[in-house]
């Protein structure tokens, strides 16, 4: 027969068991949270840089010349959980591997989770673009060096590069195709 105290004692190791197990599913829990918070939230990734619509205006159009200002929208897309911070830098403008023109693009911060637009105007001229008439193809290219800034205690650099094409066509100052990658 089991006495009164058998009984007490096995009640009480029941009980101590339904605690430790308590205690082991909220440590996993806690552990999968973690896991799941620095995999999705703590991952860093390179920000996107891309040139959403230009415009030209053609001045001074003569048979042999021309002098042409394209204005661009430039975005910055941000995907991360902090914002980007990034430095000044030049977009350069080319034209069959030469320079053609460059602009300023003014460092500037994109938040968290959204994208920054800015425009940019960049000035050519025809004597740089030596055989061009009609239509010709201009390449665009910027690197955005910055720091990603994570709960403000985590810092990591990155870099988000452009690299656009575009089709102008000097006889309707506009563009006919651009494209980025």
């Amino acid at each position: 027969m089991t006495t009164g105290d058998e009984v007490a004692a096995t009640l009480r190791r029941k009980r101590n068991m339904k605690c430790c197990a308590y205690i082991v599913i909220r440590v996993m829990l806690e552990t999968i949270i973690i896991v799941m918070f620095a995999l999705t939230v703590m991952r860093v990734k390179t920000p996107k840089v891309r040139l959403g619509s230009v415009m030209v205006e053609i001045h001074n159009t003569t048979t042999s010349s021309f002098n042409m200002r394209l204005i661009a929208k430039l975005t910055v897309k941000n995907t991360n959980f902090g914002h980007f911070k990034f430095e000044n830098t030049t977009a350069t403008i080319t034209y069959e591997g030469a320079k053609v023109g460059q602009a300023l693009i003014v460092k500037g911060r994109a938040k968290a989770r959204e994208t920054r637009r800015m425009d940019i105007t960049v000035d050519v001229s025809s004597d740089r673009l030596s055989g061009a008439s009609g239509t010709f193809t201009l390449g665009s290219q910027a690197k955005l060096s910055g720091k990603v800034h994570l709960f403000k205690i985590i810092k990591k650099k990155k870099s988000a590069e452009m690299s656009c094409t575009m089709v102008v066509d000097v006889a309707n100052s506009q563009i006919l195709n651009l494209s980025s990658k």
